[in-house]
C-alpha cells in the first residue's frame, strides 16, 4: 500500500509539470487560415430574422433577412489584383447591401443573386502579401458584409451557399468545408476522474497531454461558416506577360476603355471607347450605362451625350451644398446611374459636340468583318468630383456598366480593371503619342439571359412541298393577355407561300383555307404569332447531282429600317461546298475557331445596305402594310461535301443570325409528301387564294 502511494505520488509530481507546459486554456488555437498558403476564403452566416408578409401556408416563400459576410485574405507571396470571388447562392436570395464590393456582371443593388454571383473588390480590388505589409491584415484581406432576403430556409438554420471559390486565372479551389458554431463547455474533474487520468497517463504517458487538453463540444447554430483554401494552378500559364503594377487586357466580344485624359483637383476628362471583336457582335442606338459610386456627376461631354440632361439632383443634393458658385445650368447630368447615347453623324465636325475620332454614328457599331473603322465608338466627358476625392491623383471609375442596342445582342460587362495607361497618337503623325493618366478596361460577352426571346425568327420551305413551316408560336415572345384571344401553347399552321408577305394579323383566312384545303388540323382559339420584329425565310431551291441552291428573304414588320444589316446562317455539313450569294454579300466564316468555315456571312450590297421598314400598301383601306424586304440566291456545290443529303435536313440551316441577334428556328423541317399531290392539286391551292384575296378587298 505504501508503495503505491508513493508512485501514485510520483506520477502527481511528474503529471503537474507536464499539464502546466502542454495546457493553456486562455490561449485560442492557431486559426485555419495560416494553414494556406494561398487565397482563404472564408462565408459566415451571422444572423436572420423572418421578414413580412408572413406566409404559414408556404414556408418555401417566406423570406428571412440574412447578414453574412464574405471574407478574402491574401497568404500568397504575390498581389491579388483584382480580385473576384464567386459565392454560389441558391435560396433565391436578393442582396440588398454589400460592403466593399460590386457585383462584377454589372448589376447593382438591390438585385436578385438566386443563381449566385461574382463579387469585385471595389474601392480596394487588390489585396497585398503579408510579406510587403509586415502582416497587417488590413491591406491583406477584405471583409464584405451583405446583408439580403433568403427565402424557404427559417433560423436556427443557416442559409448557406452551393460554394464559393476564386474567380481570378490561374487558381485552384477545392470543395469548401463547412464549420459549426462551436460553444466550450469546461470539464469539471472529481476525485475519480483524477484517477483514471493518472491510470491513463501510466499507460499511454505521451497523450496524456491531449486528453486533459480535449474538451466537449457542441454544435448549437450548425454549420454556419464555409471556408476553402485557393492554391495557384502550376499548369496555368498566362498568355501575356504580367505587368509588375497592373494586369494584362483581356479579350471580349466587346471591350470599353476609360482613358482618363487630363484631370484637375476638382475634376476630370476621360475618354470612353467602346470596341466590337465578335464577327457576329453589333450594336445599333446603343446606350451605354453605369453607376457613379463617389456622387460624381456629368458637367461636360463631346462625341455622345445623355439621354436625359437633368441636374436637378445635384442642384438639391450635396453637389450644390459644395458647389454653390458653380453654374448648373451648363451641367449636362447628376443621375447615379445615367444613360449615355451616340450623336447623329451631322455632329462628327461639330467644334463644341463633335470633332472626337469614331464619334458620331448614330450608335451603330459593326463587326469588324464589315468594316473594321465602324467597329468602334468613342466619347469625351467631364466628370465632376466630391469629396473627399478632390485630388488629382484620386481617380475611381464608374461601376456596374451596361450596354444595350436595338435588336441586337445581349452583353454581360464585368468589373473596370486598372490596366496599363492607353496610348493616343498625335492627331498630324508630327510628335510622339500621349499616355493616359490612368486606364481601366471593362469587358462585355454575349450572353443569352434566363427566360429571354429572340428578336427575330425563321421559316422553312423547299421546292418539294407546297407549305410554308412558319416561325414558332410566341417565337420572340407573347404578352400575357394573348391567351384570352389566341394560344401560346398551340403549334403555328402551315402557310401558303403568298402568306409570307401578309402580316400575322391578316393571315387568319388564308391559314384557315390552307388548313382545310389540305386537312391540316386547325385549333381554337388559332395559335397566336411569333411577336418578331424581324422574319427570314430558308427556301430550298433546287437540288440537282453537282450541286444546290437556296434562297433567303428577309422581312422588316418594324416601322424603322435596318442600315447595314447583314445574316448570318450556320450549315453544318453544307458550309464547305458554298459558292457565291447572288444579290448580297457572301463570306464563308469559321466561328468555333475548328479550321471549318461552316457559317455564311451576308451583307447588302452597296445600295442595298438599306433594309427599309414596313410601309403602307398602295390602297391601305383595303391592302395590308408591306414589309420591307430583301432577297438572294445562294449557290452551293456538292464536290467537297460527298453524300451530303439537301432535303433530308443537310440543306437547312442550324442556327441562323440577323445584326448578331440568334434566330428562332422551326422544330420539324418541309417533307416531300405535299410535293405528290399533283397539279390538280396547286391549281386547288391558289384558287383558294384568290377567293381570300378577294373576300378581303371586299
Amino acid at each position: 500500500m505504501a508503495t503505491t502511494i508513493i508512485v501514485f505520488s510520483l506520477f502527481l509530481l511528474i503529471l503537474g509539470p507536464a499539464r502546466a507546459q502542454t495546457r493553456n486554456p486562455s490561449a485560442p488555437p492557431p486559426p485555419p487560415s495560416d494553414a494556406c498558403n494561398g487565397v482563404f476564403l472564408t462565408y459566415s452566416y451571422s444572423t436572420g430574422k423572418i421578414v413580412p408578409p408572413i406566409l404559414k401556408s408556404d414556408p418555401i416563400r417566406q423570406g428571412y433577412r440574412f447578414e453574412s459576410t464574405l471574407t478574402v485574405l491574401n497568404n500568397d507571396l504575390e498581389e491579388l489584383k483584382s480580385w473576384q470571388v464567386w459565392v454560389g447562392f441558391q435560396h433565391d436570395e436578393y442582396l440588398v447591401s454589400a460592403s466593399n464590393a460590386v457585383l462584377a456582371d454589372g448589376n447593382s443593388f438591390p438585385g436578385s443573386v438566386g443563381n449566385g454571383s461574382v463579387f469585385s473588390g471595389y474601392p480596394n480590388p487588390d489585396l497585398k502579401t503579408g510579406v510587403e505589409t509586415a502582416g497587417d491584415l488590413t491591406q491583406m484581406s477584405v471583409q464584405v458584409q451583405l446583408v439580403g432576403t433568403q427565402f424557404g430556409v427559417a433560423p436556427p438554420d443557416a442559409p448557406m451557399p452551393a460554394n464559393i471559390s476564386l474567380v481570378n486565372e490561374g487558381w485552384i479551389c477545392p470543395k469548401p468545408s463547412l464549420q459549426g458554431e462551436k460553444k466550450n463547455k469546461n470539464w469539471k474533474k472529481g476525485d475519480f476522474e483524477i484517477l483514471v487520468e493518472i491510470f491513463l497517463y501510466t499507460t499511454l504517458i505521451i497523450n496524456i497531454g491531449n486528453v486533459f487538453e480535449n474538451e466537449l463540444v457542441f454544435d448549437d447554430a450548425g454549420n454556419s461558416t464555409m471556408e476553402v483554401c485557393c492554391t495557384r494552378d502550376p499548369k496555368f500559364k498566362a498568355n501575356e506577360t504580367l505587368d509588375e503594377e497592373f494586369l494584362p487586357r483581356r479579350s471580349g466580344d466587346l471591350t470599353i476603355m476609360y482613358d482618363v485624359s487630363r484631370t484637375y483637383e476638382s475634376n476630370y476628362w476621360a475618354q470612353v471607347t467602346i470596341e466590337n471583336h465578335n464577327p457576329l457582335g453589333r450594336l445599333d442606338n446603343w446606350q451605354l450605362s453605369w453607376d457613379w459610386m463617389e456622387d460624381e456627376f456629368i458637367f461636360a461631354m463631346k462625341g455622345a451625350y445623355p439621354s436625359v440632361v437633368d441636374t436637378s439632383d445635384c442642384v438639391f443634393g450635396k453637389q450644390g451644398q459644395y458647389y454653390q458658385s458653380l453654374d448648373f445650368s451648363n451641367a449636362l447630368n447628376c443621375e447615379r446611374r445615367p444613360t449615355l447615347v451616340d450623336l447623329p453623324l451631322a455632329k462628327t465636325n461639330d467644334t463644341v459636340l463633335g470633332m472626337v475620332p469614331f464619334c458620331c454614328r448614330n450608335g451603330t457599331i459593326l463587326p469588324p468583318e464589315m468594316d473594321p473603322s465602324k467597329s468602334k465608338s468613342a466619347f469625351q466627358i467631364n466628370v465632376f468630383k466630391m469629396p473627399p476625392n478632390l485630388n488629382r491623383s484620386r481617380l475611381t471609375p464608374p461601376q456596374n456598366w451596361g450596354i444595350k442596342g436595338r435588336l441586337n445582342p445581349d452583353y454581360k460587362c464585368g468589373a473596370p480593371v486598372r490596366v496599363s495607361p492607353s496610348q493616343f497618337p498625335d492627331p498630324a503623325a508630327l510628335l510622339p503619342g500621349t499616355a493616359a493618366v490612368a486606364s481601366w478596361q471593362v469587358v462585355c460577352n454575349i450572353t443569352q439571359p434566363k427566360g429571354a426571346s429572340p428578336s427575330c425568327c425563321v421559316s422553312f420551305s423547299a421546292y418539294y412541298n407546297e407549305s410554308i413551316i412558319p416561325c414558332p408560336t410566341c417565337a420572340c415572345g407573347c404578352s400575357g393577355g394573348t391567351a384570352q384571344s389566341c394560344s401560346n401553347t398551340a403549334p403555328a399552321l402551315f402557310l401558303p407561300s403568298q402568306a409570307l408577305l401578309v402580316p400575322f394579323e391578316n393571315r387568319t383566312l388564308l391559314a384557315r383555307a390552307w388548313g382545310d384545303l389540305h386537312h391540316f388540323p386547325v385549333p381554337n382559339p388559332l395559335p397566336c404569332g411569333d411577336g418578331c420584329g424581324v422574319s427570314l425565310n430558308w427556301h430550298l431551291f433546287t437540288d440537282y447531282r453537282g450541286g444546290w441552291s437556296a434562297r433567303i428573304t428577309i422581312f422588316n414588320w418594324d416601322d424603322f429600317p435596318f442600315v447595314d444589316w447583314f445574316a448570318a446562317v450556320e450549315l453544318n455539313k453544307g458550309a464547305p461546298g458554298f459558292e457565291a450569294v447572288y444579290s448580297f454579300n457572301g463570306t464563308a466564316l469559321d466561328l468555333d475557331g475548328d479550321g471549318v468555315n461552316n457559317t455564311i456571312f451576308m451583307q447588302g450590297l452597296e445600295g442595298l445596305n438599306y433594309l427599309v421598314g414596313e410601309s403602307e400598301a398602295a390602297n391601305p383601306k383595303k391592302d395590308p402594310r408591306i414589309p420591307g424586304k430583301q432577297q438572294s440566291v445562294i449557290s452551293f456545290t456538292k464536290k467537297l461535301t460527298p453524300g451530303i443529303n439537301v432535303p433530308a435536313g443537310d440543306g437547312f440551316p442550324s442556327k441562323v443570325y440577323f445584326n448578331g441577334e440568334e434566330c428562332a428556328l422551326p422544330k420539324v423541317l418541309p417533307t416531300s409528301d405535299a410535293a405528290r399531290s399533283g397539279s390538280s392539286g396547286v391549281l386547288m391551292s391558289v384558287m383558294v387564294v384568290l377567293a381570300v384575296f378577294v373576300s378581303l378587298r371586299r
